[in-house]
């Protein structure tokens, strides 16, 4: 592990001198590729450096031992620092594992109600409002790129992107069925229902990520339609966008502008067709190892909010929070950091298994 490690400090120091060299500076394209490398690698080299001087400081104590003055003092400092060096030794193993390419990017939300009817449509509008605001504390930009909205409130199927700093990484553990556990207002005798939704979280697709010809797409405009099919707009500014060769449909018509509903339509139907082929990959990795490591299979069960008891389990780690108001207030960062430390653990075990 550690001749990889100094390898890559190595790697570390000729990226430095690269980014001080004027011809560098002035080819702005190559600045900011050695710019991400020397981010990517940045806290693994302070780690480790870190590491190497604990290490030093712990052989420097060990020989402290034998002098009675000094004895006591260095068995507390050696308590101390074994505790560090076990730690970053930990963390370093994280770091080396291999980086999802896709953490940084912002992704597509899609919220769809299943069973459940309006109650369903009501959660997904609660489930959109959660993560809106757990964007909100990221300072995230949310954008709405298609909404069907239910006569009773909240939402048949939203569909909006998310903009910011470690977006996908953050949420790309919420894909999957979230299941809610609740009185509705309309239910008389007091009786709990149960209803869920589906959460697809997909990384946003790039112009170099996929190519899509002209010739395989259908696009269609009409007028834009609000809740119960009213009109709410004169002009054909709405779009549909069909991909023929996967039959993929697209539909956006949150814009007055037709050119700009047809970008949004064309940017989610990129990220859809990517999202496939990595779901394709992915299931074609699982046939190879025991667990698939952070799928976001759709049809997996993956949360129940059981609103009676104000509580919130994740079916995949045991996780359970009794703050449930908290939860659909947005305050989700502890459900995300657990989740990605669990499949993190998952991969390094999958790692040294495979080693």
């Amino acid at each position: 592990m550690f001749d990889k490690i100094e390898e890559l400090e190595r790697r570390y120091q000729e990226l430095e001198a690269l980014l001080s060299d004027p011809s560098v500076i002035s080819n702005q394209p190559e600045f900011r590729k050695f710019s991400r490398e020397h981010s990517d690698l940045n806290e693994l080299v302070a780690s480790y450096r870190r590491w190497r001087k604990v290490s030093d400081e712990i052989g420097e104590n060990r020989e402290l031992l034998s002098d009675p003055d000094m004895k006591e003092m260095a068995e507390e400092e050696l308590k101390t620092l074994e505790a560090e060096r076990e730690k970053l030794q930990a963390d370093i193993q994280l770091l080396l594992l291999p980086k999802d390419p896709n953490d940084n990017k912002g992704v597509i939300l899609e919220i769809r109600a299943g069973t459940g009817g309006d109650e369903s449509a009501l959660f997904a509008g609660d489930l959109f409002r959660m993560y809106s605001r757990f964007a909100d504390t990221n300072r995230w930009k949310v954008e709405t790129i298609s909404a069907s909205e239910s006569e009773r409130g909240g939402f048949k199927e939203i569909i909006a992107s998310v903009e910011g700093e470690g977006v996908f990484a953050k949420l790309k553990y919420e894909s999957g069925t979230h299941r809610v556990q609740r009185v509705p207002e309309t239910e008389a005798q007091g009786r709990i229902h149960t209803s869920a939704c589906t959460v697809a979280i997909m990384a946003e697709a790039e112009d170099v990520d996929i190519d899509i010809r002209p010739d395989d797409l259908k696009i269609d405009v009409y007028r834009s339609s609000g809740a119960g099919g009213q009109h709410v707009n004169t002009t054909d500014s709405a779009v549909r966008i069909t991909h023929l060769p996967t039959g993929t449909v697209v539909a956006c018509q949150e814009e007055r502008s037709q050119i700009k509903n047809r970008a949004k339509a064309m940017k989610v139907l990129k990220t859809r067709i990517m999202d496939t082929i990595i779901q394709e990959q992915n299931s074609r990795l699982a046939a190879d190892r025991k667990q698939q490591v952070g799928s976001g299979d759709r049809s997996e069960r993956i949360r129940t909010y059981n609103f009676p008891q104000g509580r919130m389990t994740d079916h995949r780690i045991g996780l359970t929070l009794y703050r449930l108001d908290s939860i659909m207030a947005g305050d989700i960062a502890e459900i995300a950091d657990a989740l990605r430390a669990h499949y993190q653990m998952e991969a390094l075990k999958a790692q040294s298994e495979a080693n």
